[in-house]
C-alpha cells in the first residue's frame, strides 16, 4: 500500500484551496533536468499544469516540458522507423522462408510500433483523462510541506530515501513509498516528527490476490491469481493523506526530495476485498499541527493519525 493513487497533479489546486505557495525553483530544476534523466518520471497532469504560464518562471518550466516532448517524439519516431523496417524484412522472410526468428522479429516489431504509436499519441494529446493524475512508485507528484512557517507545494518521487542513505537504497528497499505506521519510530524514526507532508489523493489502486477478494481459500491446484482494484472514498471527497519526505544529498548528485504515504491495518470494506494496508487521511483542521511535529511529543502526532477521516471506500476492478 499504496500501489499507485490518483493525486491532485495541478499545484494551482494547493494555491487556492490550502493557500499555499510553489516552489518554483524545485519545479524549474525537475522539469529541465528531465530531458537529460529519462529515469525522471512525471504525469501528464503535473506538466500540464503548466500549459498556460503566466509568469516567466512558469514560461521557463513550460520550454523545459516542450523541449521534453520534442525530443521524445524524435525518439518515438526513430523507433518506429526502425522497427517498420525490421517488420518488413521480417515479413519478406516468411513469405520465402518462414523460420522461428522472422516470426519473432515480426511479434516483436509489431508490438513496438503500437507501443511507439501510442506513447506518441498521449504525447499529442491534450484532453484530459483520469489516469494523467495518476503515480507509481518512483513517478513524482506536488506535496505539500511546511517552511518558515508557510505552507509550501514541492515536486517529489513517490518512494522515499531518506538523507544519509546510499544510492542503491532504492533498489535495496523498494517498498520505501509506503511508511507502516506500526515502524514509525522504527525505520522511520529520522523523519517522522520531523519531516511531514501532505498528499491530497482522492483514489488508490492495490494488487490482491483474486481468492482472498473473492473471501475464499485457493483450491485445489488453482494458481494464484493477480487483480488490481481501484478504492475511491464514499461520499466522493479528496483525501489529505499523511506523508514523511525527505531532501537527500550526495557527491556528485543532484538533490532529491521524495516522500512515502503512511499506512496502517486498513478499515472492514478494505480487508474484504483482499488487502491488509490503508492510507491515513487526515482531518483539514490538523494540517498544520500535522506539518509542524514536535519531535519532542510523538504522541501529538499519533493523536492526529487516530482523528483520521473514515470515509467508506468504494472498490471496483481498475481499468
Amino acid at each position: 500500500m499504496c500501489y499507485s493513487a490518483q493525486v491532485w497533479a495541478d499545484y494551482r489546486r494547493y494555491i487556492r484551496d490550502f493557500g499555499a505557495e510553489l516552489d518554483i525553483k524545485e519545479f524549474y530544476e525537475l522539469f529541465w533536468r528531465r530531458l537529460g534523466e529519462p529515469r525522471i518520471k512525471v504525469p501528464k497532469a503535473m506538466a500540464a499544469a503548466f500549459a498556460e504560464p503566466t509568469t516567466d518562471a512558469e514560461l521557463k518550466i513550460k520550454e523545459a516540458i516542450d523541449a521534453f516532448a520534442a525530443s521524445e517524439t524524435v525518439k518515438l519516431e526513430q523507433l518506429v522507423f526502425e522497427q517498420r523496417k525490421r517488420l518488413a524484412d521480417a515479413e519478406r522472410t516468411l513469405q520465402t522462408k518462414p523460420t522461428k526468428a522472422a516470426a519473432n522479429s515480426q511479434r516483436i516489431a509489431t508490438d513496438k510500433i503500437a507501443w511507439a504509436m501510442g506513447k506518441l499519441s498521449d504525447l499529442k494529446r491534450t484532453e484530459p483523462r483520469d489516469d494523467d493524475s495518476r503515480i507509481f512508485p518512483g513517478l513524482y507528484a506536488p506535496v505539500m510541506v511546511m517552511e518558515n512557517g508557510n505552507r509550501v507545494v514541492k515536486p517529489m518521487r513517490y518512494q522515499c530515501r531518506p538523507a544519509g542513505k546510499p544510492l542503491f537504497y532504492d533498489t535495496k528497499f523498494p517498498g520505501t513509498y509506503n511508511a507502516r505506521r506500526d515502524n514509525l519510530e522504527g525505520f522511520w524514526k529520522d523523519l517522522f516528527g520531523f519531516s511531514h507532508g501532505i498528499a491530497v489523493v482522492n483514489a488508490f489502486f492495490e494488487n490482491v490476490n483474486q481468492h482472498r477478494a473473492e473471501g475464499r481459500e485457493l483450491g485445489e491446484g488453482e494458481d494464484v491469481k493477480n487483480l488490481i482494484l481501484e478504492f475511491r472514498p464514499r461520499p466522493t471527497q479528496d483525501m489529505l493523506v499523511a506523508c514523511l519526505w525527505s531532501r537527500w544529498s550526495g557527491p556528485g548528485e543532484p538533490d532529491l526530495l521524495s516522500f512515502a504515504a503512511i499506512t496502517d491495518d486498513p478499515p472492514p470494506e478494505v480487508s474484504a476485498a483482499g488487502h491488509d494496508r490503508c492510507i491515513i487521511p487526515i482531518r483539514p483542521e490538523n494540517i498544520d499541527a500535522w506539518l509542524n511535529p514536535d519531535p519532542k511529543n510523538l504522541a501529538a502526532q499519533y493523536a492526529i493519525l487516530d482523528d483520521r477521516e473514515r470515509p467508506y471506500y468504494e472498490h471496483r476492478l481498475a481499468a
